[in-house]
């Protein structure tokens, strides 16, 4: 939650999101929570002006990655104003989480598509995987929350990504601490186990990996791009269902959130369990291209997304 675009040109295609330097702290996100809170969200919004005209002037590596990533989407080279809402839709999201934390839901106009998928899930009391990704809000899933009585969310990520997401939310808003369950530990696939099994839905990024993560290669807007294996063996191991959550920030207050079935691992066996992981992630990437092409300027990984692969053919 606290990410921002990347200030550093690449070390390694993987693990390059994760080593990227903080450019926010929690003195200034307290600060930005008080203005906006207090002056309410128009006033908060003119600063996002100055936070796009700032990475757009002064941050080469991030607007090359805007470049490349909306030549690619949008089929021409950008034009400045484009680069310009491409960082200003990045920061008007960051920003919007100061309201969804604080539970500020009737400030946005929230359309739901799919979401008789999460009704019958928390009906039948079915723990299941969200996939998301680094595209628009995966925060407005606490709207949906109000909406859904007795729905919970868990979300699994890594540690450090963990740690930095409680100090952003107890710099928003203490009481509204989320259930993150870091990756890395010995007892992390026993607590996704159990959150599953008390009904919970169980949130995961499957748009990015470290380095060392086993990924597959997958067709993605005309070129292959490496994309982590991590969640869905997870997903496979504990036989789970799999929904795809995208919330598409459109301009002033709307988001679209999109909820729609990815894979069922429920009834896969050992043997076929590879094939349909392969499958899965095929259909993931395929989708998320389609809601990319749908909202271009919601794609939110500032960096060379298709460099990994690159080098795996090279090698």
């Amino acid at each position: 939650m606290s990410e921002t675009p990347a200030a550093k040109a690449p070390r390694t295609a993987g693990a390059e999101w994760a080593t990227r330097p903080e450019r926010s702290n929690q003195a200034t996100l307290r600060l930005m929570t008080w203005i906006s809170l207090r002056l309410g969200r128009p006033a908060g919004r003119v600063v996002l002006w100055l936070i796009a005209a700032y990475f757009l002037l002064f941050a080469p590596p991030a607007r090359r990655a805007s470049r490349d990533w909306l030549t690619r989407v949008l089929g021409r080279p950008p034009a400045w104003r484009e680069l310009f809402r491409h960082f200003f839709t990045f920061a008007a999201t960051i920003h919007d989480r100061v309201y969804l934390i604080n539970e500020r839901f009737d400030l946005f106009d929230l359309r739901v598509h799919g979401g008789e998928l999460i009704q019958d899930c928390v009906a039948r009391g079915e723990g299941v995987f969200l996939m998301g990704a680094h595209m628009g809000s995966f925060e407005v899933m606490r709207a949906v929350g109000r909406q859904q009585p007795g729905m919970r969310v868990a979300m699994v990520m890594y540690e450090d990504n963990a740690r930095k997401i409680n100090e952003t939310l107890a710099a928003i808003n203490p009481a509204a601490l989320q259930d993150i369950i870091p990756l890395g530990r010995i007892d992390s696939m026993l607590k996704v186990k159990e959150r599953l099994e008390d009904g919970s839905l169980v949130g995961m990024l499957g748009d990015r990996s470290l380095g060392q993560d086993a990924a597959q290669p997958v067709e993605f807007l005309g070129q292959p791009a490496n994309f982590p294996l991590g969640p869905w063996r997870m997903a496979a191991m504990l036989k789970r269902p799999v929904i795809l959550m995208v919330g598409l920030y459109r301009g002033g207050n709307r988001y679209d959130i999109h909820f729609e079935p990815l894979a069922d691992f429920s009834g896969v066996s050992r043997e076929n369990r590879g094939q349909v992981q392969r499958e899965a992630v095929e259909r993931y990437a395929a989708r998320l291209a389609h809601y990319a092409r749908q909202a271009p300027f919601n794609w939110f990984n500032f960096f060379d997304f298709w460099q990994g692969a690159r080098q795996r053919d090279v090698r």
